[in-house]
Order: C-alpha cells, then sequence, then structure tokens
C-alpha cells in the first residue's frame, strides 16, 4: 500500500459530476500545480498514491496524466515519475533587446537575455550562405531577389530554446563579416551600423502554434509544448528594411515583455 497524500493536498472525486473522472483528477492536480503545492521540478504522487488516494484504476491515472502532459504542464521520465515543468526562465523584453547600448558594449541581445537568467549562452548549427529569397522574404525586403541567409539555433545551459534564420540584402552583406560565421562582437546588427544602416526600428508578428515535426526534434520539445513563431523586420534610418529574422521559439523557455505607450 503506497503511503496517504498530505491531508488537504488534493481533494475528492465528485461522483454527481458529468464530468469524468480522470480529468477530474487532472483538473485537482492542475490547481495544484497552479497554486504552489507541486513547485517547479517537483515529482507529482505516484500512481499508486493516486490510485490508492481516488480509488481508481492506473489507467485512469495515466489519462490524467496525459491531461497534463498534452498542456505542457508536466514531463515524464521514465522510471522516474511525473514532474512539474520549469517556468519560462528567460523574459524576454521587447522594450530593451536591440538597445544601442548592448551592441556598443559587444552583446547580442540573445547574450543580454541569457546574462539576465543567470544561464550559459551558446550558438550552434550555424549555416551561412546566399539564396534564392522567398515571396514572403523578398517582399518584406523591399522585392530583392537573393539574400544573404544566416540560420542558427540558441541554447540556454545546453537546452535548445530557438532557432533563426536572419535574411539580408546581398548589397549590403554580401563580402562583410555579416558573412562571416562570427560576425563580431554586437553580432549583425553592429555590423550594419558600422556599414551605414544606423537602425531606427523593428516591426514583429508573433503567433502561437503547435510545432512540426523538424521543430519538436530541433528544439527538443516536450509533448504538449507549443512554439512561438515571431518574424522580425529591421529598418534602417532611411526608411529601408535591412534584415528578416524568422525565429521558433519554445513556449516554455520565453515569457515576452512588453512595453507599450498609453497615448
Amino acid at each position: 500500500m503506497s503511503p496517504a497524500l498530505p491531508s488537504g493536498l488534493l481533494g475528492d472525486l465528485d461522483p454527481t459530476s458529468d464530468r469524468a473522472v480522470f480529468r477530474q483528477i487532472a483538473d485537482q492536480l492542475r490547481e495544484a500545480i497552479d497554486r504552489g503545492r507541486f513547485r517547479e521540478g517537483e515529482k507529482l504522487p505516484s500512481e499508486a498514491a493516486l490510485v490508492e488516494h481516488y480509488g481508481v484504476s492506473r489507467m485512469t491515472v495515466r489519462n490524467s496524466f496525459s491531461i497534463l502532459q498534452g498542456e505542457g504542464l508536466v514531463h515524464a521520465e521514465h522510471g522516474k515519475g511525473v514532474f512539474v515543468r520549469p517556468r519560462p526562465p528567460v523574459r524576454r523584453l521587447a522594450s530593451d533587446r536591440f538597445a544601442r547600448r548592448h551592441r556598443e558594449q559587444g552583446k547580442s541581445a540573445f547574450i543580454v537575455e541569457a546574462d539576465a537568467a543567470g544561464s550559459h549562452p551558446q550558438v550552434d548549427s550555424l549555416e551561412v550562405k546566399e539564396e534564392k529569397a522567398s515571396q514572403d522574404i523578398s517582399t518584406r525586403l523591399g522585392s530583392v531577389r537573393r539574400v544573404l541567409a544566416r540560420r542558427r539555433r540558441y541554447l540556454l545551459d545546453g537546452r535548445p530554446v530557438e532557432f533563426a534564420t536572419s535574411y539580408l540584402p546581398l548589397d549590403i552583406a554580401r563580402g562583410t563579416q555579416i558573412a562571416e560565421p562570427n560576425p563580431g562582437p554586437g553580432g549583425i546588427y553592429a555590423r550594419l551600423e558600422e556599414l551605414g544602416h544606423r537602425l531606427d526600428h523593428f516591426e514583429e508578428e508573433i503567433r502561437a502554434r503547435m510545432p512540426s515535426p523538424d521543430e519538436v526534434k530541433t528544439l527538443r520539445l516536450a509533448s504538449g509544448v507549443p512554439v512561438i513563431h515571431l518574424i522580425r523586420t529591421a529598418f534602417d534610418a532611411e526608411g529601408r528594411p535591412v534584415e528578416v529574422c524568422d525565429t521558433v521559439m519554445a513556449a516554455d523557455a520565453y515569457v515576452l515583455s512588453y512595453q507599450l505607450p498609453a497615448t
């Protein structure tokens, strides 16, 4: 017999409810997570303990866990149990991440965010090449035909959290340090400004969706974790679009934070 759960940790089932038993159990576990009764990284009660507490079958408990896994709240470790997933570790400050002072300090936006989160940043799977622009990228960059594409994956403490592709017009990027694997301190935005394209503003389009199989593999996403798909266009002081960055982020790794003017 499994040890009894602490009093008040989880409630009882409502036999008069039309809601399926496994969904009631999932509701109670979700509420306990939301209230902090189970903290990030903490193991949930075992199947045996929940079977004993609720008087249900193991399959019923497993179905409850499946709901929470599908919501991205928990993850299962084979032979160990089911654990509460960590909350997003990185706060992405839209109003600050591209501030010129960071570039002048030789820091890219990703490094700034990693430093704030106390995490170790890495970039891998780097690919830099010239290619034909897709119709969408061409339109965003002012009808260019070919672009320099920079593809890379970003990791925090060894965990993949996003991958991005930057597209730049060839007349700007070809033959410059931007076309090198390592663009230097401050990243490609610092190099653009050195080339005379002082950055003026950025436009971002953001949507959330479920990942493709390739995205699941690339970001090592757990079941039920969505992605944030962000497309950003950078404009110089002359109003010219000088870069489009197509980024896919693990939604459980980021909080997107914005400041909006009142007038």
